[in-house]
C-alpha cells in the first residue's frame, strides 16, 4: 500500500468531499474533527495547514472512504475514476 502523503489543497478537499457527496458535517464526522475545523481547512489559500493529528485524521478517513489524493506531477496507481486539474491554458480566441 502506498505511503500517503500530508500533503492537502483546500481545492482537493472540497472536491473529494464534493466526490463522496458529504457536506461538511459529514466529513467532520467521518474524520472525527469539528465541523470548524473542516470550514477552517478548506477556508486555506492554497495547502492546508493545520497540526498533523487533524492531518493525519483528515488524509485517513478520505483514504478510507476510497480517494486517493494525487500530488502534482505524481502518477496515480489507483484504477477508479478521479479528476486532475491540469496547468491552466489561456482560453482559445474566437472567430468573429
Amino acid at each position: 500500500m502506498p505511503v500517503t502523503p500530508l500533503v492537502i489543497t483546500a481545492a482537493q478537499l472540497r472536491a473529494a468531499r464534493a466526490l463522496l457527496g458529504l457536506d461538511q458535517k459529514g466529513l467532520a464526522a467521518l474524520s472525527s474533527l469539528s465541523v470548524p475545523t473542516i470550514q477552517r481547512m478548506e477556508a486555506s489559500e492554497e495547502v492546508i495547514r493545520g497540526n498533523v493529528d487533524s492531518l493525519m485524521k483528515l488524509v485517513d478517513a478520505l483514504s478510507t472512504a476510497g480517494i486517493e489524493l494525487i500530488g502534482e506531477g505524481t502518477v496515480s496507481d489507483g484504477g477508479g475514476r478521479g479528476v486532475r486539474l491540469t496547468a491552466r491554458r489561456p482560453a482559445p480566441e474566437r472567430e468573429g
